[in-house]
């Protein structure tokens, strides 16, 4: 898995990265097959009553590109948001990519007795 963490208006410091580590290692477990993932943390200077934090991710899996973002007051609080998306998202990727039909009773071929 490749993991990129950048930083826009705002220095990456090791703590926001092992914090998005563990907080990415939730979304790992349930699903293994990830190939790249990209996280942008961004603090935008609109107003400075409103200095707003936002979290990106970009998580390329087989198949299929899953990006998720969410802003918020404290980066940290965004961060915990974002991947609370990204764990819904990737469990219902998971989902669709099993085979949930299954061959009814009626047509099952029972052996000869």
């Amino acid at each position: 898995m490749n993991l990129t963490i950048s930083g826009h208006h705002l220095e990456v410091t090791p703590a926001l990265r092992e914090y998005v580590l563990t907080k990415l290692d939730r979304v790992t477990r349930h699903f293994d097959q990830v190939v790249d993932v990209s996280v942008l943390l961004t603090v935008e200077k609109n107003k400075e009553k409103e200095r707003r934090q936002r979290a990106e991710v970009t998580l390329h899996v087989k198949g299929r590109d899953i990006f998720v973002e969410h802003a918020a007051e404290d980066l940290y609080a965004a961060i915990d948001t974002l991947m609370d998306k990204l764990d819904r998202q990737v469990v219902r990727h998971k989902d669709r990519l099993q085979d949930h039909h299954h061959e009814s009773p009626k047509r099952q071929v029972v052996g000869a007795s």
